[in-house]
């Protein structure tokens, strides 16, 4: 679970303006950050399917929203995965 602080810290280093929560880039920080935090706890806890489900679906979520960023602006895409470290 993330917590509202860390929430928080997301937003306001990946928001384009103040108060911004809702563009894509805050989006998947957030996602990311609730995608790491579940497969650690999938790692200890390998037989919670409805977890593993939840997972997939944040991350088809975030593969949406990063494949509309890249068809609306190639350059934010590409600071985007490089900030959060998306691509091996």
């Amino acid at each position: 679970m993330i917590t509202a602080e860390k929430k928080q810290e997301i937003i306001k280093e990946f928001a384009r303006t103040e108060g911004d929560t809702g563009s894509p880039e805050v989006q998947v920080a957030i996602l990311t950050e609730r995608i790491s935090e579940l497969t650690e706890h999938l790692k200890k806890n390998h037989k919670d399917h409805h977890s593993r489900r939840g997972l997939l679906k944040m991350v088809g979520k975030r593969r949406g929203l990063l494949d509309y960023l890249k068809s609306k602006d190639i350059e934010r895409y590409r600071a985007l995965i490089e900030k959060l470290g998306l691509r091996k």
